[in-house]
């Protein structure tokens, strides 16, 4: 009689992340993919729901080579892929590691990620659908809808890159604010913390205030955007913006100068207050690894990246309770 044996380590492997296993521990579910269950459910059965359509216009595209039915069918079920590519950007492990997790040959990982990332941003609420809804918005409690208390602040995020190998690049990519290569990204949140706008990103030496002099967003005249210092001279470059920015020291911070008022403090500090709420979405968009560590693929797939995980932060933010879309 010949016995069949599977090593220990493959059956492992199967069975080491898989749904009805995570979803029995949510905080590990959350920890592994960024969204809690409910929200993970919720966005695969969009998924599901486009799926047929999705795989139909990209199977019949006019580039593609192979007749159609060619190829070898996908290994993991359409839920295990969705949930591989949230493992992949929550903990941007390497494509060896995300393998093993799945059991799926390491070429297949970022293969089968990039095939879905498309279906998948199509589902969430990336800032381009939000702002061109905002945008169609034409009274004043419509424009309160998106924008609680007519108010958006506006800032930028930066990210290392490797250091690119062409010596212009790599002049063109440092930072000097961050002393490494970056590339920058600039948000536009609302009172709530909900990604309303994103820009493209660029090279990291641009100035915040030149890369929204470049792709500055379109806000109803009724919404007052709220500055760092960072955009000092915008008052002065877009005359009759709404906009409120702190108050500056005059003489600089290592010569004598005019101190600031009291009530030019006490203004700052509330300022502040509501520019937090930037800080805190762009921390939960670098919660996902992909975002917050060294951005190791390609620069060419960085904004779709962004969108995504800028479109998982909305869904968190959406789902709190505080927003109506």
């Amino acid at each position: 009689m010949i016995l069949s044996v599977i090593p220990s380590h493959l059956s492992l492997a199967c069975e080491l992340l898989t749904y009805d296993r995570l979803a029995k521990r949510s905080s590990t579910f959350k920890s592994f993919i960024g969204l809690d269950v409910d929200e993970f459910d919720s966005l695969y059965e969009k998924v599901e729901s486009g799926y047929v359509g999705y795989e139909r216009q990209r199977l019949l595209r006019e580039n593609r080579k192979r007749m159609l039915g060619a190829g070898r069918p996908f290994k993991l079920s359409l839920r295990d892929r969705l949930m591989m590519l949230l493992v992949y950007y929550r903990l941007y492990v390497t494509s060896i590691l995300v393998g093993y997790l799945f059991n799926l040959d390491q070429s297949n990982v970022l293969k089968d990620v990039r095939m879905i990332e498309p279906l998948v941003e199509r589902c969430i609420p990336i800032p381009k659908k939000v702002y061109a809804r905002a945008r169609r918005a034409r009274t004043v409690e419509e424009v309160e809808e998106y924008f609680p208390g007519f108010k958006a602040i506006i800032d930028a995020t930066e990210q290392e890159v490797p250091r690119p190998k062409n010596k212009r690049r790599r002049k063109s990519y440092y930072s000097g604010k961050k002393r490494r290569h970056t590339v920058k990204t600039q948000l536009t949140v609302n009172k709530d913390g909900l990604i309303m706008h994103k820009t493209s990103h660029v090279r990291g030496r641009v100035h915040d205030y030149t890369l929204y002099k470049e792709k500055h967003p379109n806000l109803p005249e009724q919404v007052n955007q709220t500055f760092d210092l960072g955009y000092y001279g915008v008052k002065n470059d877009f005359s009759g913006l709404n906009c409120s920015l702190p108050f500056k020291r005059q003489g600089g911070r290592n010569r004598k100068g005019r101190e600031l008022t009291s009530e030019q403090r006490r203004f700052n500090r509330k300022l502040s207050k509501v520019r937090v709420v930037v800080e805190h979405t762009i921390a939960r968009m670098k919660k996902f690894r992909i975002i917050g560590d060294e951005f190791r693929n390609r620069l060419k797939r960085y904004d779709r990246a962004t969108s995504i995980v800028s479109g998982l932060v909305n869904i968190r933010i959406i789902g709190s309770g505080n927003i109506h879309l």
